[in-house]
């Protein structure tokens, strides 16, 4: 698996809730049918996992996985709080690499996603498709002047509200991940399950991510055989450092883009020398590697609409992990937290959880108190 999937998993969360709310006033009746239709067909394909571990005909590494993803679904029922519903204990080989593609778009000098709004679920910051044709023939109809990406998604959430129909099911296209991926991956789905606020993707995404990181680090500490933690560790530490590389790269970019006193050409040859820089940067990272290009495929379509994505998923959490450990590391206490947060306005919810992680900031950084 290349490591730039992980955030393409994430990324589609709620791709299809959107593509349910649409309508023809809003979207028209061809993308309101290939959601409907296309997410039918996966679970239609979708069978109860233990069919798939009694089936003699199952390769014995794929029943491996399912079993493990198994305990991975209990372990968020009983150790994280997550729901225990019909989510995530069906399986469907869909014979292809992706579920849906996503298309994104920012202007060219902005880090601000567009938006496209649907009923019930409101606002978000993509749309998604089951063909990748059909995406790219959207992303080709966007104004000229927009930074457009569209990428692959192994796997979105419906809410939970398709759980009266079996549920979002485990899927070919992420269930061979390293196995702490795995966990993060379905503790991330299964949180959105828990908390969704209407017209602010970044409070979900940003929560659902904290809650698959502090989830991950307890099932690989409590649960997973030293060579998962080990397999892990390595992977987790390249995602730090590009994950840090990018962070600053936003930096720069939103500096660029803050400026109020330059013209749209300068601007534009601005933010070509950050991107140039970003490029080079990554390139001596690689070699810190030892020369591994997961992240290649993410760096060659790197645009603001794909940092700005990154953004909405990332920029929070530190907020939300402030707030776990205000409230005991608790996953219930923790949960209802984030629930009475998100009934707040939306620049109120964004403020406390920055406060919050100031806060935490300034406590680590001053240390433990000395002994007179």
């Amino acid at each position: 698996m290349l490591p730039a999937a992980r955030w393409y998993a994430r990324l589609g969360a709620l791709a299809l809730a959107g593509a349910l709310g649409g309508c023809a006033s809003t979207t028209g009746p061809g993308y309101y049918w290939q959601s409907v239709t296309g997410h039918l067909q996966v679970m239609k394909a979708a069978r109860p996992v233990q069919h798939w571990l009694d089936d003699p005909s199952t390769p014995d590494t794929l029943k491996t996985r399912l079993a493990t993803a198994l305990r991975i679904r209990d372990f968020a029922a009983t150790e994280l709080a997550l729901p225990d519903n019909a989510s995530y204990r069906r399986y469907a080989d869909l014979q292809r690499r992706a579920v849906v593609y996503n298309v994104t778009a920012a202007p060219a000098l902005s880090l601000t996603l567009n938006t496209w709004c649907f009923p019930v679920v409101g606002c978000v910051g993509y749309r998604g498709y089951y063909a990748e044709a059909d995406a790219r023939a959207f992303a080709a109809s966007l104004p000229k002047d927009l930074d457009v990406a569209v990428y692959p998604v192994p796997a979105y959430s419906t809410l939970g509200w398709m759980n009266w129909l079996g549920g979002d099911p485990l899927l070919n296209t992420f269930i061979q991940y390293p196995e702490g991926e795995l966990a993060r991956l379905i503790f991330h789905e299964l949180a959105h399950q828990v908390v969704y606020v209407k017209d602010d993707t970044m409070f979900n995404e940003s929560y659902a991510t904290a809650v698959e990181r502090l989830g991950g680090e307890r099932w690989l500490s409590e649960r997973a055989k030293a060579a998962a933690r080990t397999e892990y560790e390595a992977f987790d530490a390249r995602r730090r450092q590009f994950r840090a590389l990018t962070l600053s790269v936003r930096q720069r970019l939103a500096a660029v883009y803050a400026d109020p006193a330059q013209d749209t050409a300068t601007g534009l040859a601005r933010k070509a020398e950050v991107m140039q820089a970003f490029r080079v940067e990554y390139e001596a990272l690689k070699q810190q590697w030892g020369g591994f290009a997961g992240y290649d495929a993410w760096v060659a379509r790197a645009n603001n609409a794909t940092f700005a994505t990154q953004a909405a998923y990332d920029e929070l959490v530190p907020g939300f992990e402030a707030l776990f450990e205000r409230e005991g590391r608790d996953f219930d206490r923790f949960h209802a937290a984030v629930r009475q947060l998100g009934e707040r306005p939306r620049e109120e919810r964004h403020a406390e959880l920055k406060a919050l992680s100031a806060s935490r900031t300034a406590a680590i950084g001053n240390g433990p108190p000395t002994t007179p």
